[in-house]
């Protein structure tokens, strides 16, 4: 059993922010009738690759969103290493993905949160979304939505996650980067 996080906040004006690609991505692979309100979230379930995998938008905001994930894991008695949250990541061009497990927040407050509440040895598939150029831009950058070229490049790698996830189930992180990134 897995568990898919997708880190964004739920107000429709944030809808398609640079912050809220972690929705989008879930968007991505179910339709919005498939959740339902759990876990202080939105959580649906779906077979990817032949494992019973659960997808969970937290509603908590961005910065709270470990209090949905510490409900979920302990309901389902899930295990870190099951546990994969797809985030934005400022340090990665816009539609790079990276994946790995534990390491430091990066100053990702919804990361921090998920570490405060069920440890940092999960997994976290990082998706790029460019920097502003300044620290200073950093916050109205991330609440910003996708330029228009930026679009295609996002579900670009939407698709390219979607059709490896079997590389990450086993935890083949080199070679699901290399396959990944190669098609952007």
């Amino acid at each position: 059993m897995f568990l898919l996080a997708g880190l964004g906040n739920p107000d429709q004006k944030y809808q398609n922010n640079r912050h809220n690609v972690g929705f989008a991505f879930l968007d991505f692979l179910v339709s919005a009738e498939n959740y339902k309100k759990k876990f202080k979230g939105l959580l649906a379930e779906k077979e990817i690759d032949s494992h019973k995998t659960f997808l969970l938008k937290p509603m908590t905001y961005m910065n709270l969103s470990g209090e949905s994930l510490f409900e979920i894991k302990k309901f389902y008695k899930l295990d870190n290493q099951n546990i994969f949250v797809i985030h934005d990541d400022l340090d990665l061009e816009v539609g790079k993905i990276k994946v790995k497990n534990g390491g430091s927040s990066g100053g990702h407050n919804g990361i921090e949160s998920i570490s405060e509440h069920i440890g940092n040895d999960f997994n976290r598939i990082r998706i790029g979304i460019g920097h502003p150029g300044e620290k200073n831009l950093v916050d109205n950058y991330v609440l910003n939505d996708f330029k228009k070229e930026e679009v295609k490049l996002i579900e670009n790698s939407f698709v390219s996650i979607k059709q490896n996830f079997q590389l990450v189930f086993l935890k083949k992180f080199g070679e699901f980067s290399s396959k990944v990134n190669n098609i952007i």
